[in-house]
């Protein structure tokens, strides 16, 4: 178990779909520990298999104090919209506006191969949507009309404007949600 690269935009490993995972064995626990340690220490929230360059459907969210191992997952039934700023590791300095489902049902497996549900709302149900959209070789800019919808957070950069404007509101908190909710 180790912190492993993530790799970024612009490799094609990052638009390759997970494969079923069929072995559950030594070498899926260590990719597990993989996944976990290098999430913790981007630090993110979630990250999957193909982020590490691994063409797996394994992924892992963490929020709340509860770590999920997604094996295999899937959404078996979702309800509502809302709409929210959301990151990617894959994609450090930006977030966008991505509408997601609410609510979601999710169906998968452990480490060990035991299949287990979940059901979960807002913030962990959008981590959940993302990681999985990973395993499908999907990005969140894949959503967007344009990346002209990117919001570029640099937390170096002063920007001379007034801070009670839209613009400078909404800057302040994609740099929040940039820190501290990346996926």
């Amino acid at each position: 178990m180790s912190v492993k690269p993530i790799l970024l935009l612009g490799d094609p490993r990052l638009r390759m779909p997970g494969q079923p995972v069929e072995s559950f064995g030594k070498l899926l626990h260590s990719l597990i520990e993989d996944l976990v340690h290098t999430m913790r220490a981007a630090p993110g929230v979630g990250l999957a298999a193909p982020q590490l360059g691994e063409p797996l459907n394994v992924a892992v969210v963490e929020a709340k104090g509860r770590t999920y191992e997604l094996v295999n997952p899937r959404i078996v039934r979702d309800k509502g919209d809302i709409t929210d700023l959301e990151g990617c590791l894959s994609i450090p300095g930006y977030v966008a506006d991505i509408s997601r489902r609410e609510r979601v049902w999710v169906e998968a497996q452990d480490r060990h191969g035991r299949q287990y549900k979940f059901s979960e709302h807002g913030f962990l149900a959008r981590a959940v949507q993302h990681e999985l959209d990973h395993l499908k070789g999907k990005l969140y800019i894949d959503y967007l009309d344009s990346l002209d919808e990117l919001i570029a957070v640099n937390d170096d950069e002063e920007i001379d404007e007034d801070p009670e404007s839209p613009a400078a509101k909404r800057r302040k908190r994609a740099a929040r949600v940039a820190g501290a909710h990346s996926h």
